[in-house]
């Protein structure tokens, strides 16, 4: 009948220092993981204080309310009989360690500190902890006196080690040593660890799924085993959004997986596993048994439990699923929609306010809401009580509740379209009709009247009346009357935003969504302080590559029939006069580059690490059949130029979701200096130097043809 045995993994919606709040969330998980059968129960990294605390790490206070949480979980007789571990930060020796504590019937067995840390993109963890570097060695910990009154323990084990129970040995990784080439699980199960779970923080990111699944599929391929992912799930707090998707793999195949994108703020995924087949499994790989007998042992807790089942009982193992894996559209569309609704419910307020101009961008931000709208009424439908309480505390009714989601965006969502003279009739048809499309409470305003009185401000001091290039000003005329404009349209959002409820006659303000993507912000194709200053921009790391396949892919999932007219007009800022009433200025244009090609210089920057001088190298090749290696190092020193010259921008730039590891963020990712040397000169000198070098050669090689 074999030995069975029931695990589960607890993906949890937490928000840093809501020590109430995540409490609550840890101790729904155990108890609806002891409803479902399980021995084991494994939560995600650092779930008592939450992921994204940050400098809250330095704070002796931290560490302090997280002990007093796990005394509380200590105390709850709910938890008897069910081996649970979870995340919290524990000083030893006066050191800070990111630990998974494990605990027994009110019992600590073992406080395992992270080995590894992740320094990398978004992550600087040993800016707070340091990782645990004593392999497979255990230390007495004495514990905080609120703990050892409910325990009786005085110390407990802390170190790496592994825990043994009667029937099975569990080993414990944290996130990023998943992910090292060196993992801590393939010791583990060649040393007859048997189960291993991991609690991550692992954020969002355009494909990462994939990659996550692949690296849980081969801990278990290679060696037999079963390998437990859990994760974080929701906006905790900051720019990323983490994506949940909790996994369960047996000797190679998956018999388990949590949901990727999702308002639940408890999601408890469980596997019925039969450990026969793990040692069936291994002691036919005769290269892991021979490997098995050369390294050292990791110390043993021995604690005097059972995981499996009775031999009698007749649980059915749990069969192997294929992994599911959205397409990027669908990663789009659901991604941000959940971390808006996570910043919205804990922001209190009342709503979204989007300027909508009818082009790309703004109009994937108001999908993305509309995307969210759809989100939130499927989980009302489905009896989430916490979805529909935020709901109805968000539009102010108590008894509230959402017929359809085009409804609910008219509750909560409100679009203005802020034309100008320079604004076709174009762009302000397209708004309308995306907006009766997705429902928002829509408005048009005209601009032109605070931008006049501004300019009358500077012609009463100056004498001087500024005009437009067309009109037969300079360039520096031509770009303050533009910016002046989008200044302008930032100051009505704002306003807007705070009034647009009280003239509805309902309480609370809405939160300011910005539109800029990340090739925008990469050239600083944007004014300082315009409406792309925000409160929030969900599309603030995504390409405008993919958000043109995301607006295909909304036309066709909620049939919104505008976005045709959208996705085929050519992207404008219409900031400058109209010709005969048609548009003048596109982005392209103005840019003096292309979307794709700011994408690729994009990608070769932050992905590749290439500075001027390796871009043009990889670039000859790249483009080897559309531009001349003259003509590409123009292109590379234009980009680098506008790069350097609108730097500045980034350092102001609104809190944006994080989608890819393109992103130019300056809070976290991408760390620049703000003032540059735009004449690139050394580099540059680079460049034309190996121009030289292909010039002569092709010269070279076209003479002996003759």
């Amino acid at each position: 009948m074999g030995r069975k045995a029931t695990i589960a993994a607890c993906t949890l919606n937490q928000w840093a220092m809501d020590f109430a709040g995540n409490f609550q969330r840890i101790k729904h998980s155990i108890i609806e993981a002891k409803e479902k059968g399980a021995r084991y129960r494994s939560g995600p990294e650092l779930e008592i204080p939450g992921y994204g605390c940050e400098d809250h790490f330095h704070e002796n206070d931290t560490f302090l309310h997280s002990w007093e949480v796990f005394a509380e979980l200590l105390k709850c007789d709910e938890f008897n009989d069910i081996l649970c571990d979870v995340g919290m930060p524990v000083m030893h020796r006066d050191v800070a360690y990111n630990c998974r504590v494990i605990f027994l019937n009110g019992k600590i067995l073992l406080i395992r500190p992270k080995m590894l840390m992740c320094n990398s993109g978004n992550y600087r963890e040993e800016r707070y902890f340091k990782p645990w570097r004593k392999h497979r060695q255990l230390e007495d910990y004495f514990l905080p006196r609120i703990i050892q009154v409910i325990t009786g323990q005085q110390k407990v084990w802390i170190g790496d080690g592994v825990i043994s129970t009667q029937d099975t040995c569990i080993g414990v990784e944290i996130c990023e040593e998943l992910w090292a080439s060196k993992s801590c699980h393939m010791d583990m199960f060649l040393d007859g660890v048997e189960i291993i779970t991991n609690g991550s923080g692992s954020h969002h990111q355009l494909k990462k799924g994939y990659t996550r699944g692949e690296l849980v599929k081969s801990a278990t391929f290679k060696c037999g085993g079963v390998y437990l992912f859990n994760n974080c799930i929701g906006c905790d707090g900051g720019r990323c959004y983490y994506d949940g998707n909790a996994m369960i793999s047996i000797n190679g195949d998956f018999i388990a997986q949590g949901p990727q994108f999702s308002l639940q703020e408890v999601i408890v995924t469980t596997a019925t596993i039969d450990l026969e087949d793990v040692r069936s499994y291994r002691n036919y790989s005769r290269t892991s048994s021979e490997l098995s007998t050369t390294l050292p042992s990791f110390p043993r807790v021995d604690v005097d439990f059972v995981l499996t089942e009775s031999e009698f009982e007749l649980s059915q193992s749990s069969p192997a699923i294929e992994l599911y894996n959205p397409i990027v559209e669908e990663e789009i569309a659901y991604g941000p929609a959940c971390w808006m609704w996570d910043y919205l419910r804990r922001s209190a307020q009342g709503g979204f306010f989007l300027p909508l101009s009818g082009g790309i961008d703004s109009s994937s931000t108001a999908c993305l809401v509309s995307s969210m709208c759809h989100l939130v009424c499927d989980a009302v439908y489905k009896g989430n009580a916490q979805v529909l309480s935020d709901c109805r505390r968000i539009v102010g009714e108590g008894d509230y509740f959402p017929t359809d989601p085009k409804e609910l965006c008219g509750r909560i969502f409100t679009t203005c379209y802020m034309g100008s003279e320079n604004s076709s009739s174009e762009t302000k048809k397209r708004s309308k009709e995306l907006a009766e499309d997705i429902g928002s409470f829509h408005m048009n305003v005209s601009i032109d009247v605070a931008c006049t009185a501004i300019m009358s401000i500077f012609t009463a001091v100056t004498s001087l009346i500024p005009k437009f290039k067309v009109q037969g000003g300079s360039i520096r005329e031509n770009l303050a009357l533009q910016n002046l404009q989008a200044r302008v349209r930032m100051v009505i959002a704002y306003l807007f935003a705070q009034l647009t409820l009280w003239s509805r006659g309902r309480p609370g303000g809405l939160l300011v969504l910005g539109s800029s993507n990340v090739d925008e912000c990469l050239r600083g194709y944007m004014t300082k302080y315009d409406c792309s200053s925000a409160d929030i921009n969900p599309i603030g790391g995504i390409s405008k590559t993919d958000l043109k396949s995301f607006i295909l892919y909304c036309t066709k999932r909620f049939g919104y029939c505008s976005l045709k007219d959208i996705y085929a007009a050519p992207p404008t800022a219409e900031l400058e006069p109209l010709a005969d009433g048609k548009i003048a200025q596109t982005d392209e244009q103005d840019m003096g580059m292309s979307y794709d090609e700011l994408s690729v210089y994009g990608k070769l920057r932050k992905q590749k690490f290439c500075g001027p001088y390796s871009m043009f190298c990889k670039l000859i090749h790249m483009w080897q059949t559309q531009f001349s290696p003259a003509e590409v190092a123009s292109k590379v020193k234009f980009f680098f130029r506008s790069y350097s010259i609108n730097r500045h921008k980034m350092t102001v730039v609104t809190p944006s979701y994080y989608a890819e590891t393109y992103s130019p963020d300056d809070n976290r990712f991408d760390h620049r200096q703000i003032l540059y040397d735009i004449s690139w000169s050394w580099q540059f000198e680079a460049i034309d130097e190996a121009l030289q070098k292909i010039i002569s050669k092709v010269f070279q090689n076209q003479k002996h043809s003759k």
